[in-house]
C-alpha cells in the first residue's frame, strides 16, 4: 500500500535536518533495510534503512533541501504497487501534488527560493529578499546566493589607496585589510553552542600529570611486531584510561538535574577531527573490551568519522572522552568538556625529557596529560585518586592487559 516517507528524528530534540541524498532513483526497487535515503545532521551523516520492501514512486523535496522533522520526503510504494495517478493519490494522503517552492514573505512580496538557497544565504549572513532570482519564474537558487556572497567579498576587499609622483598631502590613513567570511556550517554551529553550554554549565577543573611512558611504547613495539591488529598509543591510552574507572568507579559518572548517574559499564569517547569539523564517537563496553579489540573497533570509528558514515548513536553517550594533539607536536593543553559528560583527557606528544630514577638523572620518554573534570559531580581528591591510577597504569602496562 502507498505510504509517505517522512523525515525521521535522527536527532534528539531536532526540529529539522538535511536531505543529503537520495542512494536510488525513483522507481527502483529495495529490500527492507536497504539505505533509502541519507540525512545529514550537525555532526552525522545517516542512512535511513526501509522498513519493508517497496520502490520510492516520487521524490518530494531535492537533495540538499532543510527539512522539518516528520514532513514528508517520498512516496513509497509495495513492490508491484500500480498507481496510475500520482498527484490523486499525493492529496488523498495530504500532500500537494507537483514540486512545491517553498517561500518567503517580505517586504510584502512573494519570494520564490529553494530550501538549498536560503540555507547558504542565511548560513552567509544574507536576506533571501535583497537577492535577484535567475531560476525558473524568478526563483532565488545556489548560483545567485553565490554570486551575492562573491560580490559582498569583492566590496570588502577594496582598491588600494596609493600616492601618486609629486603628491605632497598627508598620506591617507592605510586601508583596512582585506578579508572574507567563512559561512558557519551547521557543525561548526553545533559545536560552538555545545562548548559554549559546557562553559557556562560546568565548572571545571584541571588536574594534570605526567607518565613515563618507555615501557609503553616497548609494548607497543611488541605486539605491533606480532600481532594482527596495529595498536596506537591513543587505543593505549583508551584502555588505560578505561581500566582507571574501573578502579575509581566515581570518575564513571555524569550530572543530571536530581541526580548524580553513576554507570556500571565504561564509554568513553574518542576525538577525530574530520574535514566537517571535530566530533567524538563512543566505544562502548571499553571495560569489557581486550586492547585488539579496541584497537579494531577505533580504527573503524575513526574512519567512517572522516568519511562521514557515522550514526547518530555513536555520538551520544560516554562519560569521558579523549582527545589527543600530541601526534601535532603539542606537549600540552586542555580542553573542554563535552556535555554531558563530566570530564575529558587532553593527551599531549611523547617526548624525551630529563627524569629522576632511583637519585640519578638520565633521559627518559614522557606523555604529559591534563584531565578537565566537572566539579558539580566529581571531586578533586577523586580526580586526583583517577590521576593517580591513570598514570600508574602507563608507567606499568602490563598491567592493561590483565
Amino acid at each position: 500500500m502507498a505510504r509517505l516517507l517522512r523525515m525521521p528524528e535522527v536527532a534528539a530534540n531536532a526540529v529539522e535536518a538535511v536531505l543529503s541524498e537520495w542512494p536510488l532513483p525513483e522507481n527502483t526497487p529495495f529490500t527492507a533495510q536497504d539505505a533509502i535515503a541519507t540525512v545529514e545532521t550537525e555532526k552525522a551523516v545517516v542512512d535511513v534503512p526501509a522498513e519493508a520492501d517497496g520502490v520510492i514512486l516520487k521524490v518530494l523535496v531535492p537533495a540538499g533541501a532543510v527539512v522539518e522533522v516528520g514532513a514528508p520526503i517520498a512516496l513509497l510504494a509495495d513492490p508491484g504497487e500500480l498507481v496510475e495517478d500520482l498527484d490523486a493519490l499525493l492529496v488523498s494522503l495530504g500532500v500537494a501534488p507537483g514540486p512545491a517552492l517553498p517561500t518567503a514573505h517580505e517586504r510584502g512580496a512573494r519570494i520564490f527560493s529553494s530550501p538549498l538557497a536560503r540555507r547558504l544565504a542565511r548560513d552567509s549572513g544574507l536576506s533571501i529578499a535583497d537577492l535577484r532570482g535567475t531560476g525558473p519564474g524568478g526563483r532565488i537558487v545556489r548560483r545567485d546566493v553565490q554570486q551575492a556572497t562573491d560580490a559582498r567579498e569583492t566590496s570588502h576587499a577594496g582598491p588600494a589607496m596609493g600616492r601618486q609622483p609629486g603628491d605632497t598631502s598627508v598620506a591617507a590613513p592605510a586601508a583596512a585589510a582585506a578579508y572574507h567570511d567563512i559561512p558557519h556550517t551547521r557543525m561548526r554551529r553545533a559545536i560552538a553552542a555545545r562548548l559554549t553550554q559546557s562553559t557556562r554549565d560546568a565548572p571545571h577543573f584541571f588536574v594534570r600529570g605526567t607518565a613515563r611512558v618507555d615501557k609503553l611504547l616497548r609494548l607497543r613495539a611488541r605486539l605491533n611486531g606480532s600481532g594482527p591488529v596495529r595498536v596506537s598509543i591513543n587505543d593505549l591510552v583508551v584502555t588505560a584510561a578505561a581500566r582507571a574507572h574501573v578502579l575509581v568507579p566515581a570518575m564513571n559518572v555524569i550530572w543530571m538535574p536530581d541526580a548524580v548517574r553513576s554507570f556500571t559499564g565504561v564509554d568513553i569517547s574518542v576525538a577525530v577531527a574530520t574535514d566537517r569539523g571535530l566530533v567524538a564517537p563512543v566505544l562502548r563496553g571499553v571495560d569489557q573490551m581486550t586492547l585488539s579489540t579496541i584497537a579494531a573497533a577505533n580504527t573503524d570509528l575513526v574512519g567512517r568519522a572522516r568519511s562521514g558514515r557515522l550514526r547518530q548513536d555513536e555520538l551520544e553517550g560516554g562519560t569521558l572522552t579523549v582527545t589527543n594533539l600530541g601526534v601535532s607536536g603539542v606537549e600540552e593543553f586542555a580542553a573542554i568538556i563535552n556535555p554531558p559528560q563530566s570530564a575529558i583527557l587532553a593527551v599531549g606528544a611523547v617526548r624525551e625529557s630529563p627524569v629522576v630514577a632511583k637519585g640519578r638523572l638520565r633521559v627518559g620518554t614522557v606523555m604529559s596529560v591534563t584531565l578537565s573534570v566537572d566539579h558539580r559531580p566529581i571531586d578533586g581528591a577523586v580526580a586526583a585518586q583517577w590521576m593517580a591510577a591513570f598514570v600508574s597504569l602507563l608507567e606499568e602496562p602490563v598491567r592493561i592487559l590483565i
